[in-house]
Protein backbone atom coordinates (compact mmCIF):
# COMPACT_ATOMS: atom_id res chain seq x y z
CA UNK A 1 0.00 0.00 0.00
CA UNK A 2 2.80 2.32 0.51
CA UNK A 3 3.75 2.24 -2.93
CA UNK A 4 0.44 3.27 -4.17
CA UNK A 5 0.16 6.91 -1.89
CA UNK A 6 3.83 7.60 -3.82
CA UNK A 7 3.00 7.08 -6.89
CA UNK A 8 0.42 9.85 -7.38
CA UNK A 9 3.35 12.18 -5.32
CA UNK A 10 5.72 11.00 -7.71
CA UNK A 11 3.65 11.90 -10.53
CA UNK A 12 2.46 15.58 -9.11
CA UNK A 13 6.26 16.28 -9.10
CA UNK A 14 6.88 15.04 -12.19
CA UNK A 15 4.40 17.51 -14.01
CA UNK A 16 5.70 20.43 -11.62
CA UNK A 17 8.49 19.65 -13.12
CA UNK A 18 7.27 19.85 -16.59
CA UNK A 19 5.58 22.63 -15.47
CA UNK A 20 8.44 24.81 -14.58
CA UNK A 21 10.94 23.44 -17.77
CA UNK A 22 7.65 24.63 -20.00
CA UNK A 23 7.99 28.13 -18.50
CA UNK A 24 10.94 28.59 -18.04
CA UNK A 25 11.11 27.88 -21.89
CA UNK A 26 8.86 30.04 -22.57
CA UNK A 27 9.87 32.43 -20.59
CA UNK A 28 13.19 32.62 -22.11
CA UNK A 29 11.62 32.38 -25.79
CA UNK A 30 10.16 35.77 -24.61
CA UNK A 31 13.35 36.95 -23.48
CA UNK A 32 14.86 36.46 -26.76
CA UNK A 33 11.99 38.00 -28.84
CA UNK A 34 12.36 40.99 -26.56
CA UNK A 35 15.86 41.23 -27.36
CA UNK A 36 15.77 41.14 -31.04
CA UNK A 37 12.94 43.71 -30.98
CA UNK A 38 14.75 46.21 -28.71
CA UNK A 39 17.43 45.70 -30.49
CA UNK A 40 15.78 45.83 -34.20
CA UNK A 41 14.23 49.28 -32.35
CA UNK A 42 17.60 51.04 -31.73
CA UNK A 43 18.53 49.48 -35.34
CA UNK A 44 16.23 51.52 -36.87
CA UNK A 45 16.27 54.36 -34.95
CA UNK A 46 19.56 54.71 -35.24
CA UNK A 47 19.67 54.30 -39.24
CA UNK A 48 16.70 57.78 -39.19
CA UNK A 49 19.24 59.73 -36.27
CA UNK A 50 22.08 59.35 -38.86
CA UNK A 51 20.01 60.29 -42.34
CA UNK A 52 18.64 62.99 -40.36
CA UNK A 53 22.27 64.37 -39.19
CA UNK A 54 23.98 63.72 -42.68
CA UNK A 55 21.17 65.53 -44.57
CA UNK A 56 21.70 68.56 -41.93
CA UNK A 57 25.73 68.31 -42.49
CA UNK A 58 24.79 68.44 -46.30
CA UNK A 59 22.90 71.32 -45.99
CA UNK A 60 24.84 73.21 -43.65
CA UNK A 61 27.90 72.86 -46.17
CA UNK A 62 26.55 73.83 -49.21
CA UNK A 63 28.58 75.30 -51.67
CA UNK A 64 27.57 78.46 -54.07
CA UNK A 65 27.24 76.59 -56.94
CA UNK A 66 24.96 74.81 -55.56
CA UNK A 67 22.35 77.22 -55.79
CA UNK A 68 22.10 77.53 -59.42
CA UNK A 69 19.74 75.06 -60.94
CA UNK A 70 22.03 74.17 -63.63
CA UNK A 71 24.63 72.73 -61.04
CA UNK A 72 22.93 70.19 -59.87
CA UNK A 73 23.00 67.53 -62.54
CA UNK A 74 19.95 66.09 -61.48
CA UNK A 75 17.70 67.11 -64.40
CA UNK A 76 17.31 65.73 -67.99
CA UNK A 77 19.05 67.16 -71.11
CA UNK A 78 15.94 67.93 -74.36
CA UNK A 79 16.57 65.60 -76.50
CA UNK A 80 16.73 68.33 -79.15
CA UNK A 81 19.55 70.20 -78.00
CA UNK A 82 22.95 70.25 -80.20
CA UNK A 83 20.86 68.45 -83.28
CA UNK A 84 20.44 71.82 -84.97
CA UNK A 85 16.11 71.95 -85.06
Amino acid sequence: MSTESEAPAVAEETAAEETSAEKKNESSTLKVITWLSAGMAVAALGFFVCRELRGRYKFNHRTPYDFYDHASGNEQQTGEFGLGV
